[in-house]
């Protein structure tokens, strides 16, 4: 395939070539998909140029569509119209290619691994930039801008609880609500059932989460619940269904249905 001569956004400096990619797939099998998602990842590696290296190589079997330093400077790898390779297993609404379905940008930050350090002004100022143009140019929604942590609960937790989610919301990225506040009351946790537990999954399924309507607060429910929290209830992630966290829920739930264009 032939590389493009400038990057598809101009908040790119220049592309930084990765061999790791493929032509995008819809859910028939047939390809030319166009990306209606864009997920978040921190690198989770000790310098920049390192991860940036590994993105690169053949052997990793990963990749992005953008590489933001922690300067500001931005990297394209991967051209938007390809499949990049860095969402892995992962699932959001039942559709289980997430990287046939998005574009990815990494973010330089060593995260959890590294003491998870806040992100830089700098750096945020240009993932916004980036964001804008791309969720502009491909008419992502808001609430289709997610973490890697909401497609991969459980197995990833990037790009961390303290990445400004508020902040890129507040820049027109995103989708944010106050989160409720936390106070002592009623909870679900890992070990109970019944129908109160089937409620809060199908609620979560509604949000787009891969999580089992079964009425078993389940593992993989845990994961789902924290992966919420990691990114909309950040002041505490505990996997542990409160108030404060299906209060968030569902008002995310009826902000999405109230920002949804109507029909007819």
């Amino acid at each position: 395939m032939t590389e493009p001569l400038t990057p598809d956004s101009p908040v790119a400096a220049k592309i930084f070539a990765s061999p790791n990619h493929g032509p995008r797939k819809a859910p028939d099998g047939s390809e030319g998909r166009r990306p209606d998602m864009l997920i978040m990842h921190y690198t989770g590696m000790p310098e920049a140029g390192q991860a940036l290296q590994w993105l690169c190589n053949p052997v990793s079997g990963v990749s992005c569509h953008y590489f933001v330093f922690e300067n500001g400077h931005v990297l394209q790898l991967v051209p938007e119209a390809r499949r990049a390779w860095h969402a892995g297993v992962s699932t959001w609404h039942g559709e289980t290619d997430i990287n046939s379905a998005s574009i990815g940008i990494e973010i330089a930050n060593p995260g959890h691994p590294g003491g998870m350090p806040a992100y830089r002004d700098v750096q945020i100022a240009a993932v916004m930039a980036l964001c804008r143009d791309i969720c502009g140019r491909w008419s992502i929604p808001p609430e289709r801008v997610l973490a890697h942590s909401d497609v991969a609960p459980g197995r990833k937790i990037d790009p961390g609880e303290v990445f400004p989610w508020r902040h890129l919301a507040e820049g027109g990225v995103g989708l944010w609500i106050e989160p409720a506040p936390i106070r002592d009351g009623r909870f679900f946790s890992r070990g109970e059932s019944g129908p109160p537990v089937e409620a809060l999954q199908a609620m979560f399924a509604m949000m787009g989460y891969g999580v089992p309507v079964s009425g078993m607060f389940c593992e993989r429910t845990e994961a789902v619940v924290a992966a919420f929290q990691r990114h909309w209830r950040p002041a505490r992630v505990d996997g542990v269904a409160d108030a404060s966290t299906l209060t968030t829920l569902r008002d995310l739930i009826a902000q999405i249905a109230a920002d949804r264009p109507a029909i007819g």
